[in-house]
């Protein structure tokens, strides 16, 4: 089959043939349709690096065409969505239902002693976070993977595993929001875009989107924000403060630069939270005021793939979607090719660009 390989750190992603192993135990052979671009997987690929050559490509949509021995949640013909939460189903995390905080991850994974999943001239490849989806097929334990309806349509079913979780649960598992209450987002990429349709969807009466570019904040606007602050020509604690009365309920952070954290804490309400999601630089995180934190009642949050539960929030969001009530198809700007990963990363450094999604595996 055909496959994007990352070789080595920075040798970018070259298309080659290699081999798919047959599924055992509780995986599942998934044809893929749609494959997300996120800069997670450009991260491993140029800086943060780890078990090369590697298939990268964690946000996967495709049709279930073979299973396991031991598969039993999944069956041939279904239309699944894979995520990057890797969870074995009997830690004490995942009994509470915290799963995207398992205790023994590995469990989806084959041991070193069984035949690797993919392999190109007889050599192991590495599979991505568990799912490789920069590939015309890949195996994927049963566990990552959540059963959608077949008329969503593909690339905004590859979004759901990643972005969506993430920035949607963010706001409904994370923070809890409820109706009425003010939410503040800072930084309208893709993950913040998916943090609006969330605080719709719990009933936030005021959404405060902030940005450094006004395209991002006209689609923002487009998403259902309430207002859109240019933090680069305005003083966005003054603005959010000027909108909210009394500070926002919750505060959501998606860029993960210190002087943006420390404005986050400063929008807070009386109670009000404030949730670290994205990380933009290395020495990301906050310098807290305990007398503030304590007087206000106030908290700091580290969110985790927006605290999702895939088998349950994959389809629930999919039907949001196809209920109208969930704007997934704004979130898709451009759809490219296998061979076309490396223009696709680069069009995502214009503002204007959302996501970028593999659709043509030929």
């Amino acid at each position: 089959m055909k496959a994007s390989v990352t070789k080595a750190l920075g040798k970018g992603f070259v298309v080659e043939e290699i081999d798919l192993a047959d599924p055992i135990g509780r995986e599942v052979r998934v044809q893929v349709q749609a494959s997300g671009l996120c800069h997670s997987d450009l991260s491993v690929a140029t800086f943060i690096g780890g078990e090369f050559p590697v298939v990268l490509g964690h946000e996967v949509a495709g049709i279930v065409t073979e299973i396991g021995p031991q598969v039993t949640q999944v069956k041939v013909g279904d239309h699944v969505v894979g995520s990057l939460i890797q969870y074995c189903g009997a830690c004490t995390n995942c009994l509470s239902g915290h799963t995207h905080l398992c205790l023994n991850p590995d469990a989806t994974l084959r041991t070193a002693e069984q035949a690797p999943r993919l392999s190109w001239n007889g050599a192991p490849v590495a599979q991505g976070m568990g799912l490789g989806g920069f590939a015309q097929e890949t195996l994927i334990h049963e566990n990552q993977l959540a059963v959608v309806p077949d008329e969503m349509p593909w690339a905004p079913a590859a979004l759901i595993g990643c972005g969506v979780l993430t920035g949607a649960g963010a706001v409904l598992n994370s923070a809890d929001v409820r109706h009425g209450q003010s939410v503040v987002i800072m930084g309208a990429g893709g993950v913040g875009l998916n943090a609006i349709s969330g605080a719709r969807i719990a009933g936030a009466d005021t959404i405060v989107v902030t940005d450094v570019e006004d395209g991002k904040l006209e689609r923002a606007k487009a998403f259902g924000a309430t207002h859109v602050v240019n933090s680069r020509t305005a003083d966005p604690v003054e603005a959010v403060r000027d909108i909210t009365g009394a500070g926002a309920d919750h505060v959501f952070d998606f860029v993960g630069i210190r002087p943006v954290t420390a404005q986050g804490m400063q929008m807070l309400g009386k109670g009000g939270g404030l949730y670290l999601i994205g990380v933009g630089t290395n020495d990301a995180g906050i310098d807290v005021s305990a007398l503030t934190a304590l007087s206000n009642s106030q908290r700091v949050q580290g969110v985790y793939m927006g605290s999702s539960n895939l088998k349950r929030d994959i389809p629930f969001y999919a039907s949001m979607y196809l209920q109208g009530r969930m704007n997934l198809d704004g979130l898709v700007s451009r759809e490219i090719g296998l061979a076309d990963i490396e223009a696709g990363y680069e069009s995502l450094k214009d503002g204007r660009t959302a996501r970028v999604v593999i659709t043509d595996f030929s």
